[in-house]
Parts: C-alpha cells; structure tokens; sequence
C-alpha cells in the first residue's frame, strides 16, 4: 500500500520513539512546502521528491532524538545547518529546546527564519557566520549541552567546529554515511587534542529505504585548548 506524507511521518517517528501530534505533522507540511517554495530561489537541498525529503531529510534528522544525551530541554546549536538539518526537525520534535542554527551563507538563514516564523518556534536563534568564528566568541564558546552536524567535512574537521560551542559534560552528535571507520581513525587524534572522548557510534536504518546512516556521539570530558577552532578555513586546510 502506498503511503501519504503523513502517514511516512507518523510511522518513522515512532520507529525513531517519537509520537507525533497532528501540529507537529502539520509543521512538517509546512517546513516541506517552505523548503521546496525557495529551493527554485536559492540552492537548499538536490532533493526535490517529497518522498524524498521526508526520509533523506526529515526522518534522517529525527533519528538524531535517539540518542539520550538529546533532551527535550536541550540547549542545542546546529553547525552548518544548510536547510535547517538536523536542527529544524529536533525542534519541531522537542519544541522546548534552546536551538541556535548557524550558517555561513545570508540566504539560508533567511530562509530559516522564514520557516521559523511560519511554524511559530520560540527559543531559536540565528547566527550568520563562520564555525571557527563563532566558536572563539565568549558567548558561544562552551555554552551548549550539544551540538550537532550533519556536514559534509570530515570528522576531524567537524570536530574543531564543534567541540569548542559544548560545556563539558555536553556532547558532540554528528550524522555521518554508511563507511566511517577510516574516517573516525583519522579523527582520534582531534578528538582528544579538543577535549573529547569517542562514547557511541550507532547505525541507524532510514525507515522506507535501504539507507544505513550511523550517528557518533563524542562527549566533552574537558575543556578545550584556547587556539582551538584555528582561525578560518585551516581546519580544513590543516587537519588535526
């Protein structure tokens, strides 16, 4: 049988725990509807099925709220969040968390207070700028429970982004691809030069889909060396 966008929603969110309210679908809807309205403006997401999106995008973010160190009153920040992912849909899941979404391109985080506005979040905020910028600053630095990515960089690289933004004690929940055992060899070095240990690497199945997707969860055990984000653009030129 050939399922709606609601009844994907509703099903992938209790496969991932979560019981969605009609609301929630609804924002959902909207968020879908948003996303595809400014992705002929500006370039958000390559897919544009919306199918596709619900379990690429939406469901793939939700998975996140599987790991325990997310709590519904989490103060979170989302490094690189592009389109809003895994960001947007932890919010609309957990509406009482303290969400911050940060980017490097204007567009997008106007885009992201559009959809903001249109579901009606309290508690988020938008900052326009660079990871290695930011994580220097006195009122971002160590300020988080946790942070989340789901970019492209390598983990080591991911790593200096966002390890300096979490208290220690928070965590580091980053969504990575099916083959990641090189890449996390890799990282071992930064992981523990920032202040970081390795505590979960969990597999998580995309409902409707053969998609495998793992979720690394790094908790802050101490706090990180004060040169650290270096300054722009030498993380990824210079990995640790």
């Amino acid at each position: 049988m050939q399922m709606n966008n609601t009844d994907m929603l509703i099903e992938g969110g209790k496969i991932f725990g979560i019981q969605l309210t009609a609301d929630q679908v609804q924002q959902f809807s909207q968020y879908l509807d948003l996303l595809l309205e400014w992705n002929q403006k500006i370039n958000l997401t390559a897919i544009t099925e919306e199918e596709e999106i619900i379990i690429k995008h939406f469901l793939d973010s939700i998975s996140c709220i599987t790991i325990q160190e997310i709590k519904k009153d989490s103060k979170i920040i989302d490094i690189g969040t592009g389109a809003g992912f895994p960001g947007i849909p932890i919010k609309i899941c957990y509406p009482d968390v303290s969400l911050t979404l940060l980017d490097s391109l204007q567009k997008r985080i106007q885009f992201l207070k559009a959809v903001s506005e249109r579901l009606g979040f309290q508690n988020i905020f938008f900052e326009h700028g660079r990871a290695e910028d930011f994580g220097k600053k006195e009122n971002f630095r160590e300020q988080y429970d946790i942070a989340v990515a789901r970019a492209v960089a390598p983990l080591n690289v991911l790593c200096e982004y966002c390890l300096p933004f979490i208290k220690v004690g928070g965590s580091f929940v980053c969504q990575k691809g099916r083959n990641i055992d090189e890449e996390i060899d890799k990282a071992n070095k930064a992981i523990q030069l920032l202040g970081g240990e390795l505590v979960e690497i969990k597999s998580i199945s995309l409902p409707f889909s053969d998609i495998v997707h793992h979720l690394i969860v790094i908790q802050k055990i101490k706090q990180t060396p004060t040169k650290f984000p270096r300054r722009a653009g030498i993380p990824t030129k210079k990995p640790l």
